[in-house]
C-alpha cells in the first residue's frame, strides 16, 4: 500500500511539473503571439521530454520553411548512413606506364565530393599542404615528366552544382555555390573592394583573391554610410566567365572583402596546380584538363589503371562540426550528394534528396513532413515540420555517435541549437537541460514575420526561456 500510495504521489508530482512547464510556455507563446510583428506569422513550436513525451506542441504538423535547421536531418543521416569515422578521399593514379622518370600516359586526379578539399579550417587540408602533397606523392611515385595530360576526373558527381530551389540572387555568393565530386578552397573567392570617397560614389575592385579567370567583372557596388555593413550580392553562375556585382559596402575603411562562389571549382584548381607544376619544375607534355571538357566533347574520362596516392579528408564527425556550427552550406549539398554516390554510385541532388527523405521514413518520419529540394536548408521552398525536426533530434540521442553531434551544435541562448535563417524566416532546434535537471528537445520555427519590425531573435527567446 505504501509503495502504490509513492508511486501515485510520483505520477501526480511529474504530471503537475509538466503541466506547471505547459503553462510557462503557453504564456510566453500567447504574449510572442500578440506582438504586432507576428501579425501576419505563422510560428510552429514543439518541446518534448528526453524520452519523446510531448510537454507542449502549436502547429507542430505545419510544415515551415526551416531554412539552416534542415541541415539536422542531413547531418544525423550521413553520420548514420556514412559513419562517424568516414573519410572523403581524392585518389592519384595514372595511365599508361613510368619509365627512367616519365610518366608515358596521363596523371589522374579523381574526387569523391570532398568539402574540405583546400578548406582552411584545417591545418592539413589548406590549399598549400594539398598541393604540396600531390606534388610530393608524384615525385614519390619516380614521376619526374609527364608526356600526356593531367586530368582531373569530378565525374563521381552531377555537373549541376546546384539545387534547382536555390534562388539567383544567392548563387554568386559564397553561401550559395555549387557542389561538384572535385572541390577547392570550399568553391570560395573573396573580392576585395575599395570604397569611394563620398556616399554614393562607385567602389573600386582592388582585386579577388586568389586571382579568378573571369573575363570581366562589371562593378556596380557603390559607397554607403560607414558602418552600414555587406549589402552586396555577387553574381558569377557556374561554367561562366562573366562576373557582376551590385549593392553597397561603407564608407570610411581602407578596403573591404566580401565573398562569392567560385563558377567551376576543378577550373579554378587546374590554374593552382599548373601553378604548383612550374614551381617545382615539373613538366607537362599535354595540358591540365578539368572533366567538365571531357563532357562538353561526349568523351568518358579515362581511368586511372594505377593509383599512387589517395589524400583523405577529416573525418565525418569533424566534417559535421563545422557543418552545423557555421551552417556551411557547401559541406550539406556535398553531404547529400555523397549519401546518394554510396547509393547509386552518382552523386546528385535528386537521388540524395530521395534518399534523405527514405532514411526519415524508415525511422519513422512521414516524408511529406520534409518536403525539401536539398541538403542545407537554403532553397526557400523547403518545407518541414518542427514534430519531424524534434523526432530527428530524438533519434540521435539513441545513437552511439550522439555526443560528437551534440558538441557539434551551437550555443544560442545558453542552449545547444541549430538555428536557421533566410528571409522572414528564423528557426531553432536542438536540445536544453533545465536547471532543475529535466531535459527538453525542441523546435520552434517562425515563418512570415515583419522584418522591418526588428529583430525577431530576442522574442523566441523569451518563448524558449520557459524551459530554464
Amino acid at each position: 500500500m505504501r509503495i502504490a500510495f509513492i508511486l501515485l504521489f510520483t505520477y501526480f508530482s511529474f504530471n503537475a511539473a509538466a503541466q506547471n512547464i505547459a503553462q510557462k510556455i503557453n504564456a510566453a507563446v500567447n504574449t510572442f503571439l500578440n506582438n504586432e510583428q507576428l501579425k501576419h506569422a505563422i510560428v510552429s513550436l514543439y518541446v518534448t521530454d528526453e524520452n519523446g513525451t510531448k510537454v507542449y506542441a502549436l502547429n507542430e504538423e505545419y510544415g515551415l520553411a526551416p531554412a539552416s535547421t534542415q541541415k539536422i536531418f542531413t547531418s544525423i543521416a550521413a553520420l548514420s548512413l556514412l559513419g562517424r569515422d568516414f573519410t572523403y578521399k581524392t585518389e592519384i593514379g595514372y595511365t599508361g606506364n613510368i619509365s627512367n622518370g616519365n610518366l608515358n600516359g596521363d596523371l589522374i586526379i579523381k574526387g569523391y565530393g570532398d568539402p574540405t578539399f583546400g578548406s582552411w579550417r584545417y591545418s592539413n587540408t589548406k590549399p598549400a599542404s594539398v598541393l604540396n602533397f600531390i606534388v610530393g606523392s608524384i615525385k614519390k611515385a619516380g614521376i619526374n615528366n609527364i608526356n600526356g595530360n593531367v586530368i582531373l576526373d569530378d565525374g563521381a558527381f552531377s555537373y549541376q552544382p546546384l539545387p534547382g530551389g536555390y534562388i539567383w540572387d544567392d548563387t554568386g555568393n559564397y553561401y550559395g555555390s555549387g557542389s561538384w565530386a572535385i572541390n577547392w578552397r570550399e568553391n570560395q573567392y573573396d573580392l576585395i573592394l575599395k570604397p569611394g570617397k563620398n556616399i554614393g560614389d562607385t567602389s573600386t575592385i582592388i582585386k579577388t583573391s586568389p586571382a579568378i579567370n573571369v573575363k570581366a567583372y562589371s562593378n556596380f557596388i557603390t559607397t554607403a554610410q560607414p558602418n552600414s555593413g555587406d549589402n552586396t550580392i555577387l553574381y558569377l553562375p557556374p561554367y561562366s566567365d562573366n562576373a557582376f556585382a551590385e549593392g553597397t559596402i561603407p564608407a570610411g575603411v581602407k578596403d573591404f572583402t566580401v565573398s562569392g562562389a567560385l563558377p567551376y571549382a576543378a577550373g579554378q584548381l587546374t590554374t593552382e596546380l599548373d601553378s604548383s607544376f612550374q614551381k617545382n619544375k615539373m613538366p607537362i607534355k599535354g595540358s591540365i584538363i578539368s572533366g567538365d571538357s571531357f563532357v562538353k566533347q561526349y568523351k568518358t574520362i579515362p581511368h586511372a589503371e594505377n593509383i599512387i596516392a589517395t589524400y583523405s579528408s577529416p573525418t565525418l564527425d569533424s566534417i559535421v562540426y563545422w557543418f552545423l556550427q557555421k551552417s556551411i552550406n557547401l559541406y550539406g549539398e556535398c553531404l547529400l550528394k555523397t549519401i546518394a554516390y554510396q547509393e547509386h554510385n552518382y552523386g546528385s541532388t535528386d537521388f540524395g534528396v530521395a534518399d534523405l527523405k527514405k532514411f526519415w521514413q524508415q525511422n519513422g518520419i512521414d516524408s511529406s513532413s520534409v518536403n525539401i529540394s536539398d541538403g542545407s536548408g537554403l532553397s526557400p521552398q523547403n518545407r518541414v515540420t518542427t514534430h519531424a525536426l524534434v523526432s530527428a533530434l530524438l533519434y540521435a540521442k539513441k545513437q552511439s555517435w550522439f555526443q560528437s553531434f551534440y558538441n557539434a551544435l551551437p550555443l544560442y541562448n545558453n542552449m545547444k541549437l541549430k538555428s536557421g535563417t533566410i528571409s522572414a524566416c528564423r528557426a531553432f532546434a536542438g536540445y536544453h537541460t533545465a536547471s532543475d535537471g529535466k531535459k527538453y528537445v525542441m523546435a520552434i520555427i517562425v515563418n512570415n514575420y515583419d522584418a522591418g519590425k526588428g529583430n525577431v531573435t530576442p522574442k523566441i527567446f523569451k518563448v524558449l526561456d520557459a524551459l530554464k
